[in-house]
């Protein structure tokens, strides 16, 4: 197992690196950079002072070339400035950064609370009205962009009821109350926008646990219907939707840049919107990377989640 991680970490590592120097090349490649923007916004500035500008900060210089320079600087800590915020790169992605898992790891334990019960519970139940009802509500949360759920939670909890506020995240003094009452609309958006999928995933697997020969085994040893149901069944149905979810956590991330953009919250999605609609190139690059790391990291818990998940799961 432990060479296993060690060569995953590996792999990983490699993965980022061609990541790093195609996302850079992306950013690279786009039109403008800071020093034209100094250069419209302050009329003053020559072309000759554009120049010197773009030879003081390495922009004149070949994409290979500048990508060597950012590396050398990244692997001693070094990640520039941000364009926007004028503070390093890490001091303003650090606390979005931790504003994001908040917001993730709240809808993503929500969703898994609602969606396990009521995926099982239609699986036990097929062509009852529970699970026409289940997957009547599966098919409403797939369907709805996470857009426009957005925009119906705050016309409904945010200006007709006065519930919850429409955007923001409240002051950084503000008490926990206050704080969970800004946290509310996007963790509901992203909860329902991600529990229909789920709930799917869990309900078909579970039904072709079902029909397995040890789940009968299980039942002709006399086992409980709740032991048989969560310790047999359930735990190897888990198999693909913890696969489904690890493949969803890029997904996920982009939702909650539509999400955070349009609640107004300080998290990575609308950090690295920010960035790129403003030419931070330190800033989006490194926004980025960290949803490459999330994803890579997500695959890797996935793999080891199988071998607990099922002891016959054995790498070497």
């Amino acid at each position: 197992m432990l060479s296993y991680v060690i060569q995953r970490l590996f792999e990983s590592l490699l993965v980022l690196f061609v990541m790093s120097f195609v996302i850079y090349a992306l950013i690279g490649l786009m039109p403008g950079d800071p020093i034209d923007l100094m250069i419209q916004a302050d009329p003053n500035l020559t072309p000759a002072d554009q120049q010197r500008l773009k030879a003081l900060y390495g922009l004149d210089r070949p994409l290979v070339e500048r990508y060597w320079n950012w590396l050398q600087g990244a692997l001693q800590g070094d990640f520039g400035y941000s364009r926007l915020y004028s503070r390093p790169v890490p001091e303003v992605i650090w606390p979005r950064l931790a504003n994001t898992v908040l917001l993730l790891g709240l809808s993503l334990l929500l969703a898994l609370l609602i969606a396990l019960p009521a995926g099982v519970a239609a699986a036990t139940r097929p062509g009852s009205l529970l699970d026409g009802a289940v997957n009547l509500t599966a098919f409403a949360g797939i369907s709805v962009p996470p857009f426009w759920l957005a925009i119906l939670l705050i016309i409904l909890f945010a200006v007709t009821l006065g519930w919850f506020p429409a955007g923001g995240m409240g002051e950084s003094d503000a008490g926990i109350v206050e704080q969970a009452r800004h946290l509310a609309l996007p963790v509901l958006a992203l909860t329902l926008s991600r529990i229909g999928g789920i709930i799917r995933y869990v309900r078909a697997s579970m039904m072709e646990a079902l029909r397995q020969d040890y789940v009968r085994t299980a039942r002709a040893k006399g086992l409980s219907r709740r032991r048989v149901l969560i310790s047999h069944a359930l735990r190897n149905a888990m198999i693909p939707v913890v696969t489904i979810l690890a493949l969803d956590m890029g997904m996920l991330f982009s939702g909650a840049l539509i999400t955070e953009t349009i609640f107004g919250w300080l998290g990575m999605g609308k950090t690295i919107f920010d960035a790129i609609m403003g030419n931070d190139y330190n800033l989006a690059l490194m926004g980025l990377l960290f949803a490459t790391v999330l994803t890579l990291a997500a695959n890797l818990l996935a793999d080891l989640a199988y071998a607990w998940l099922d002891p016959r799961i054995a790498y070497r």
